[in-house]
């Protein structure tokens, strides 16, 4: 009789032995993978970002913002203080030089000006009246030596009949000495008038130049009282657009203080904020341009504030020729601020590789696009645009420019598609 023999099941046999082999398989391709001396990674191209290299004109700089301002601006601040009477203009106004704008009142200066005004025409007076004195004195001196000079004449003559007459003895010594001491006495008398009408001459000389410039003191003063009257109405110191008048009539102005300001409209200038980190790469005269209503406006830097507040400084750029039409004050622009000239370089565009090998280096596409390999490279300058390399790239290569934050540090990328 037959005996009935049962099949043995291999079928664990042949799993063992199949995860065997395919261990066996992975431990030698694990193997040959590190004798390569290469560590690998698998990248799907549909996640990264390239860009070729090439050789192109190159120019530093930064973006900054800018805010359109007046070329100008005046402020108007209270030469004296007073009362508002009167209010001539609203803000907001377009005013020129010259045009009234408040009406003050103050008692104090408008008396001060005619207390003034009555000392100055008392001293007008006063200097005429010495002004007669002296001329007085001076006719009276000239009348009192014509008369000495006509007796003299007549005690000359006198004296020389006399002296005939002694000759002749008509007369006595006695009688001629004593006409002979008159006249001697009367010419020094007249010696002492010329002198004294000298001396009064000079003297009023001197005196009408002091009463001259003490009344010239006086009507300055007066002038500038005149002035600080005049100042009571406050008038726009140039033509433009008037702002920040927010006083009302009746209100209180102290003297000093800031009531409004003109914005002369006629150009404009930018007002730029730039990091502190430039701040020894800007200087006067440096150049800059911007984009409005799709054309392109050069600027140049005209004044730096040295003054570095919250991380950052402040320029002023103005217009290098025409100004755009339809720009407004207040208005924000993007200013493209030149931190060098334009001159050739090889470049690439900017990407997030950079954060993660700090521009170290970079994944190189081979020839046929299959796998990126490693490579060093030195970078330089730097735009918003573009990065220079300065060594290690070649134009025409195709590098990896997007990050590198998953790839950690294998030396190749195996591009899949």
């Amino acid at each position: 009789m037959d005996v009935i023999i049962e099949k043995k099941n291999n079928k664990p046999k042949k799993v063992i032995i199949g995860v065997l082999a395919i261990a066996l398989i992975g431990w030698i391709s694990v193997s040959f993978y590190k004798a390569s001396g290469k560590s690998k990674l698998n990248v799907q191209t549909a996640r990264i970002l390239t860009d070729t290299i090439r050789q192109d004109v190159f120019q530093e700089f930064i973006p900054v913002t800018g805010i359109v301002q007046p070329i100008k601006t005046v402020i108007i601040a209270a030469v004296e203080g007073g009362r508002i009477e009167e209010k001539l203009v609203e803000d907001g106004a377009t005013v020129t030089a010259g045009t009234p704008i408040l009406k003050l009142s103050n008692s104090d200066l408008q008396m001060n000006f005619l207390n003034q005004e009555g000392n100055i025409m008392a001293q007008i007076n006063q200097v005429r009246n010495l002004t007669v004195m002296s001329e007085q004195q001076s006719l009276n001196l000239k009348e009192t030596a014509l008369d000495a000079e006509f007796r003299m004449r007549l005690l000359k003559r006198r004296m020389n009949r006399e002296k005939a007459l002694l000759e002749d003895n008509a007369i006595s010594r006695v009688a001629f000495e004593d006409t002979q001491d008159e006249y001697n006495a009367l010419v020094k008398r007249n010696q002492l008038l010329k002198q004294s009408i000298q001396k009064d001459s000079l003297s009023s000389i001197i005196q009408a130049q002091q009463m001259e410039n003490s009344l010239d003191l006086m009507k300055r003063n007066l002038e500038m009282s005149k002035k600080n009257l005049d100042n009571l109405i406050v008038k726009a110191p140039i033509s433009g657009q008037l702002s920040g008048l927010s006083v009302e009539v009746g209100e209180l102005i102290p003297e000093g203080a800031q009531i409004a300001q003109i914005d002369d409209l006629s150009n404009f200038k930018i007002r730029v904020r730039i990091d502190e980190f430039y701040i020894s790469r800007v200087f006067p005269d440096q150049e800059g341009s911007f984009t409005f209503a799709n054309e392109t406006y050069n600027l140049r830097i005209s004044k730096i504030y040295p003054q570095v507040a919250n991380g950052g400084f402040e320029v002023d750029m103005k217009f290098v020729s025409k100004v755009p039409t339809g720009i407004r004050r207040g208005q924000t622009v993007t200013v493209k601020l030149q931190l060098s000239a334009e001159q050739q370089a090889t470049l690439v565009k900017r990407g997030g590789f950079y954060q993660s090998t700090g521009g170290n280096w970079v994944y190189i596409l081979n020839e046929d696009g299959s796998k990126a390999i490693k490579r060093d490279i030195r970078i330089g300058r730097q735009n918003p645009n573009y990065y220079e390399v300065l060594e290690g790239l070649n134009p025409g290569e195709v590098i990896i420019t997007s990050s590198y934050e998953n790839y950690g540090d294998k030396d190749e990328l195996l591009l899949l598609e």
